[in-house]
């Protein structure tokens, strides 16, 4: 029996999810129509295994227990061509933290806690009880392989294993971007003005404003819909000013938004109402 099989199946009946890696740590491309945007990038895809393609899905979705599945036929040939196994840290609960080098080792010395370690080609993996959010280069040298994820297995490591701290889990928070001013096309008017007072149209620039701020999913959308709402009410008798539309592109960039996703919504807007 191929050697990476051997592992793959004494691992398995440990809850472990495995797959096969090609050479260059790249996994075989077991559903081509997923491959690369395999289908763990769907938002409700959130555990390994096989999905609906006629094969095990790609990447880290084919990670399996499943027996069957690790020696029948569809993996055959690419236990045949393996070069290494892969497993999925997320799918067993667990987080790795992937240092590429000797600085980024020493960083983790001074600011994890110590846990199971596991050296690997160029640096350490540090394994973590705990399951979290992928991301790579979170700071130089060090990736975080977790949820929809897989890393390479090297061997059980040494150590106790130790909780996820909360300073892993902090490096995936991304900073919030700076304003960056912003200069949009506002209508210039001509409509007859509903508003009555200026209180109107404060209000509404202010719910604007909270609606955006408040979104928690769907941020694009969001953004797209309230500057149509905004737009709709407001942007045909001259009222809304330059002020008004920077408040609500202020909003949208607190919220991850670039400049140019929320020029290309209000215009997008305007283009829809026929402005």
């Amino acid at each position: 029996m191929n050697a990476h099989l051997s592992t793959a199946l004494a691992l398995a009946p440990r809850g472990v999810p495995v797959l096969p890696l090609r050479k260059g740590k790249v996994p075989f491309a077991n559903c081509p129509s997923c491959l690369y945007t395999s289908c763990g990038g769907r938002p409700n895809m959130k555990t390994p295994g096989p999905c609906d393609c006629p094969r095990p899905c790609h990447a880290w979705a084919a990670a399996t227990t499943d027996h069957d599945t690790l020696t029948g036929p569809a993996w055959a040939s690419s236990w045949k061509q393996a070069a290494a196994v892969a497993w999925h840290p997320g799918g067993i609960g667990l987080t790795v933290v992937d240092l590429d080098h000797a600085d980024a080792i020493a960083w983790a010395r001074r600011t994890l806690p110590t846990t199971r370690t596991v050296a690997t080609t160029r640096g350490e993996h540090w394994i973590y009880r705990g399951a979290m959010q992928s991301a790579n280069a979170v700071r130089p040298g060090v990736d975080i392989k977790s949820a929809m994820s897989y890393a390479r297995w090297l061997g059980p490591g040494t150590g106790t294993m130790t909780a996820l701290p909360d300073a892993v889990r902090a490096l995936i928070v991304k900073k919030p971007s700076p304003v960056r001013p912003v200069t949009v096309a506002v209508p210039t008017g001509g409509g007859e003005c509903r508003h009555r007072t200026p209180a109107y149209l404060e209000r509404g620039i202010a719910m604007a404003e909270q609606r955006i701020t408040e979104a928690s999913s769907a941020v694009h959308a969001t953004v797209y819909r309230t500057f149509l709402a905004v737009l709709s009410a407001h942007g045909r008798c001259g009222c809304l000013t330059d002020a008004h539309a920077a408040r609500l592109f202020a909003a949208a960039q607190t919220k991850g938004e670039s400049p140019q996703h929320c020029s290309d919504a209000w215009t997008n807007a305007r283009t829809a109402l026929g402005m």
